[in-house]
């Protein structure tokens, strides 16, 4: 029987299952979050997403600044006795200590379909490298960077038009139930882990800001998921007469669309219609854009606003007589 969990997470990805344990009578006796961070214009102190959620459901917070070597803290969790600590993108590196504490071991959420997409960012990169499919584990962490074992997984389809932002509450929601499942298998004996393939794993690193830029030399069909994946930051962004080019959205069209042979940036401008030459011989459709400065507004604004002239380049310093 399950007698006491510990939660420890930090951002709204991580509060289904928070939620989803409370609901199902399972006995979380502590949250772990971040401490309250400045945001906004103001720079308020505001509380986590996790910590919001507790707060409404009556459940103990702590916030340490550290956890590594602090006593404090590792008394404080020890005393609680805990059958496992859940652990959903807490935000800092599990020490070994709290790895060895609970019986059922540090039970992790993972926004993918593990070895896949170890790392910080697994949503972003999934969907910025084309895949079709995504999931989540539900693994026990160990001393490595998301190397434990998995105990279940549980896929999820990525549609066309999903980005970042659409998939990961679906992704929430799903690994809240396989938590609970992983927790009714573990207290019945029924379920076991299995080793992760480590010769299968990919990477999936912290956002850059530079990882939002364009390269128009890289195909339509990858500059557009880079543009999915990369929602809400760091965005996919270019240069336009010296100014900054947000690409809100986009689509991939047939390389006549855009005369057949646009060098990668070069744009093509007619009616309504917006389009930038990509590698590999392929186009995109530019369908809203954000200039430096001014409002999001759509392709048609943006020719009416700028009308690009014949051979203008994204990404390129501003021309002479045609700079805005």
């Amino acid at each position: 029987m399950v007698n006491s969990l510990i939660f420890a997470g930090t951002p709204r990805f991580a509060v289904p299952t928070l939620e989803r344990l409370v609901a199902c009578g399972f006995p979380v006796r502590l949250i772990v979050t971040q401490p309250d961070k400045p945001r906004g214009r103001g720079m308020e102190l505001a509380a986590s997403p996790v910590k919001q959620s507790a707060l409404k459901l009556g459940l103990p917070v702590i916030q340490p600044e550290k956890i590594k070597t602090n006593e404090e803290f590792r008394a404080q969790l020890a005393t609680l006795q805990p059958d496992a600590i859940i652990v959903v993108g807490y935000g800092r590196i599990i020490p070994q200590w709290m790895i060895d504490l609970p019986r059922f071991g540090n039970l992790n959420l993972h926004a993918s379909l593990l070895p896949k997409y170890r790392g910080a960012a697994p949503i972003q990169w999934a969907i910025a490298s084309g895949e079709s499919v995504t999931g989540v584990t539900i693994m026990r962490i160990d001393a490595g960077l998301d190397t434990g074992d998995i105990l279940l997984q549980n896929e999820l389809a990525i549609a066309d038009e999903d980005t970042a932002e659409t998939v990961a509450p679906r992704l929430a929601s799903v690994g809240a139930d396989l938590m609970v499942e992983a927790l009714q298998g573990l207290d019945a004996r029924s379920i076991s882990s299995r080793p992760q393939d480590h010769a299968l794993a990919t990477l999936a690193p912290l956002l850059t800001k530079q990882d939002g830029q364009i390269d128009f030399h890289r195909t339509a069909t990858e500059i557009r998921n880079r543009l999915r994946g990369f929602q809400p930051w760091p965005g996919a962004f270019t240069t336009f007469r010296g100014k900054n080019l947000h690409l809100w959205s986009a689509k991939v069209v047939p390389a006549e669309i855009g005369s057949g042979s646009l060098q990668p940036g070069e744009l093509s401008s007619g009616g309504d219609l917006v389009v930038a030459g990509c590698g590999d011989h392929t186009a995109l459709e530019l369908l809203e854009v954000q200039i430096e400065g001014k409002q999001r507004m759509p392709a048609r604004d943006f020719v009416n606003g700028y009308r690009p002239f014949a051979g203008e380049r994204l990404g390129e310093p501003p021309v002479g007589e045609h700079s805005a």
